[in-house]
């Protein structure tokens, strides 16, 4: 069973993303911002890091390239919201995140993209 660290600092959206991922077996961590979740992956690495990328402390695109230095083969999706959300998963892809999913996205659309990357 991969172990999964989504790092989304919106409560209800980083908790419904964990639940869809439990639901599907996978063993979840959750972190608030950039900084707790680096924090984690330093203490117990994880196989896949799902990251927003607009976020207080450490914003997205910081700890992918972070987590890029010290976790190179540790696959990332990277998601975002909003006007300016299109920018930025570009560049998070160009900052060496492996799949980009624009929210809202529907369950099966994040599964698939887990499945893709794991």
């Amino acid at each position: 069973m991969a172990r999964i660290l989504v790092i989304e600092d919106d409560t209800q959206f980083r908790t419904t993303v964990g639940q869809i991922l439990k639901a599907a077996n996978y063993e979840v961590v959750l972190a608030a911002d950039g900084d707790e979740g680096i924090q984690k992956q330093m203490a117990e690495p994880a196989d896949l890091i799902i990251t927003d990328l607009y976020m207080p402390n450490r914003e997205g695109l910081e700890t992918i390239q972070q987590i890029r230095k010290d976790f190179p083969a540790t696959p990332i999706i990277a998601i975002s919201g909003g006007n300016i959300s299109g920018t930025l998963l570009t560049i998070a892809s160009k900052v060496g995140a492996n799949k980009v999913l624009q929210k809202p996205f529907a369950a099966k659309t994040l599964l698939d993209a887990v499945k893709e990357v794991v």
